[in-house]
């Protein structure tokens, strides 16, 4: 590497230890390790490495890089700022403060230039895994002779508690056997975690577990500029799998007496500290400065960079005039474009009747898959039971990415970070299957999405005690009332065939994520749910049945039990009893209504309420007051067939009756 190159990189590096330690101390909280720790690989990677356009940080074949070590957020913040992301001084050192665009941990949508929403360890190399895999998706599809439109690389920085977190190992274990070779993680190997040295909680081979994944390996120490550049070249050149870097830093390098401790890991370093640090390393005394040479470097780079997608869009309109076809198609994916009659194509969908909830999803997934090329989909090894497959399509396979289902393998967290990656493309609706009970696996992964506000479509099925002999251990009772907790989470519990079908087109107009809950067993068609969207599921809750004068009892439920309520309702009636039953596929939706719907749905004297649902009552006393009557299941289950459970459990309309009179 040229040594002026070197010099000014080396320049670079300490303006971003400078503003790591500043904003931590100005904040008086943080994490200054890393970014000083890995302060050069940082200044290569923003300096020299990313082939991007900072003033336009959506151009879609931009390098991408995912701090998944997301607690060592000042690195990210600090180089963002320096190579041009609309981030300023003000907010550097606004970090960590009330609606800064800096916040603790890296947010996506929040910041220009945050690729992911990470923090919680080890899910950036999920996002990563599904970012990487989605762009060979979009390359396998699009790439023409002489047309190549996607062909940046993923980069992904973690650190030790990345690699420790389980769902590293299984996003790394899919990324190696799909061969992307557009996916590099670089791992901060500096030894020391929160508590002290990793010798005390950790002594495996790392590079051996990745060799082992199918990656390549390579080491390096992350202070050597000549070694950085000639790997890095050496992957672009090479590279026909994913690569892990093993890269040796020291935590807090600089630092005047913290340096290589766990004590430069997580706190301030104190104004004592930050001030001999300062005067070691030959920095000015006065706070948040960078050399006008720093900023100049960049300057010149954002020409480099402009220039880069200038002529990728000058490839992108010859390719757009070449292939017509093909550019429809492209434009439909990245706006997410829906039909204008999707709600009638849906509504037209034959379905036999009864039908278990999962098998009219199915039926709606197939016909979605060819209209919607955005659509892709996949299954934590359970597509014959959750019912994802899109069974004209193939199955992306090793170095073959154009297929439309994906094989997740046993690995749900793996597979739902994966899938939150796919959408952060913005070219992508993924939708991902797996058992309700199993949901609890992915639910840190949900919760980033939803925090994120990205859009993916969770399809969970055997909602609950009623499928079957599987017993307890696979029988969800408190998985509803948890994913109903989550802030941002569309949670919809179809009732029937026709509630299915516009579950799902809730689900695509949404742009966040949702949980589809789907039934095991065969549920009836409801004559009451045959409403359009707007009358039904759009409002969240509604009457699938109106009272013949002041109610007596008012029934709200959802799923499977809406049926049960209305055989209820007709026994009731035949003693002179009138009953109101609502359907809430959705409390969500339900939520965001007016005051005026909502009053008409749940207000006034609606008599005595009830609510039925196979799952625990927390969460119905909203609906139903502390005076109504719940019926739940607030044990777990048992391992009996369908019809045992329903008499065991009180989901009968002969038990409810003695519940009610």
């Amino acid at each position: 590497m040229d040594p002026d190159l070197k010099k000014q990189l080396g320049k670079i590096a300490n303006v971003v230890r400078e503003l790591s330690m500043e904003a931590v101390q100005k904040a008086n909280s943080g994490h200054p390790g890393l970014p000083m720790g890995c302060a050069e690989f940082g200044a290569y990677l923003y300096g020299v490495l990313l082939r991007h356009n900072p003033k336009n940080p959506k151009w879609l074949n931009r390098d991408r890089f995912i701090l998944s070590a997301g607690h060592g957020s000042m690195l990210l913040y600090s180089l963002l700022h320096l190579s041009g992301f609309h981030l300023s001084m003000d907010d550097i050192k606004a970090f960590r403060q009330s609606h800064s665009k800096t916040p603790g941990h890296p947010e996506f949508h929040m910041t220009d230039g945050v690729e992911a929403t990470t923090g919680p360890l080890g899910q950036g190399v999920g996002n990563a895994v599904g970012q990487a895999l989605g762009l060979k998706i979009l390359a396998a599809k699009f790439n023409k002779e002489n047309y190549p439109l996607f062909t940046s690389k993923v980069y992904c920085l973690a650190g030790d508690g990345c690699m420790m977190e389980g769902v590293s190992s299984e996003a790394s274990a899919l990324a190696g056997h799909l061969k992307l070779d557009n996916l590099v993680l670089i791992y901060d190997a500096n030894h020391v975690t929160l508590d002290g040295f990793l010798k005390d909680s950790g002594s495996e081979n790392t590079k051996m577990r990745y060799e082992a994944y199918g990656w390549d390996v390579y080491e390096l120490d992350g202070y050597d500029f000549d070694a950085m550049d000639k790997t890095f070249n050496a992957i672009g050149e090479t590279q026909k799998r994913p690569c892990l870097v093993i890269m040796t830093t020291i935590i807090g390098k600089g630092c005047a007496t913290k340096a290589g401790t766990h004590k430069v890991h997580g706190s301030p370093l104190g104004a004592e500290e930050v001030e001999a640090t300062k005067k070691a390393l030959g920095l000015p005394e006065e706070d948040f400065y960078v050399p006008p040479a720093v900023y100049s470097y960049f300057e010149q780079r954002l020409a480099k960079d402009a220039s880069l997608e200038k002529k990728w869009k000058e490839t992108f309109r010859s390719w757009s005039e070449t292939y017509p076809e093909e550019y429809k198609v492209f434009m439909q994916m990245v706006e997410r474009r829906l039909p204008e009659n999707i709600e009638e194509i849906l509504r037209k969908v034959e379905m036999k009747n009864p039908l278990a909830t999962r098998n009219s999803s199915y039926n709606v997934v197939n016909v979605l898959g060819d209209i919607l090329p955005q659509l892709y989909g996949g299954s934590a090894d359970l597509s014959s039971s959750d019912m994802t497959m899109m069974k004209k399509f193939a199955a992306i396979a090793p170095g073959d990415f154009n297929g439309r289902n994906i094989k997740f393998g046993i690995r749900e967290f793996g597979m739902a970070t994966a899938a939150t990656g796919l959408s952060q493309t913005h070219m992508f609706v993924p939708y991902i299957g797996t058992f309700l009970t199993f949901s609890d696996y992915m639910r840190n992964a949900i919760r980033l999405a939803a925090l994120s506000k990205v859009q993916v479509i969770y399809q969970f099925t055997h909602d609950s005690v009623f499928l079957g002999e599987d017993g307890p251990t696979h029988q969800p009772v408190e998985h509803l009332a948890a994913l109903r907790a989550m802030p941002q989470l569309q949670v919809i519990r179809p009732a029937d065939n026709w509630e299915v079908k516009m579950a799902w087109l809730a689900a695509l107009r949404y742009r966040g994520p949702t949980a589809i809950i789907l039934s095991r067993q065969a549920l009836p068609e409801l004559e009451g749910a045959n409403v359009p969207y707007e009358q039904g599921m759009g409002k969240g809750a509604y009457l699938v049945k109106k009272e013949m004068r002041k109610p007596d009892f008012t029934f709200f439920a959802t799923g499977s039990e809406v049926s049960l309520a209305l055989d209820v309702a007709s026994a009731l009636e035949k003693i002179g009893k009138s009953v109101r039953v609502v359907s809430m596929p959705c409390w969500e939706i339900f939520e965001s209504q007016s005051d005026e719907y909502k009053h008409s749905i749940v207000g006034g004297d609606l008599g005595k309420r009830v609510s039925i649902e196979a799952a625990v009552s927390f969460g119905w006393a909203k609906w139903i007051g502390h005076e109504g009557i719940a019926i739940s299941i607030d044990t777990f289950g048992e391992s009996a067939p369908q019809s045992d459970l329903a008499a065991e459990f009180g989901f009968t309309v002969d038990s409810i009756m003695s519940r009610l009179l």
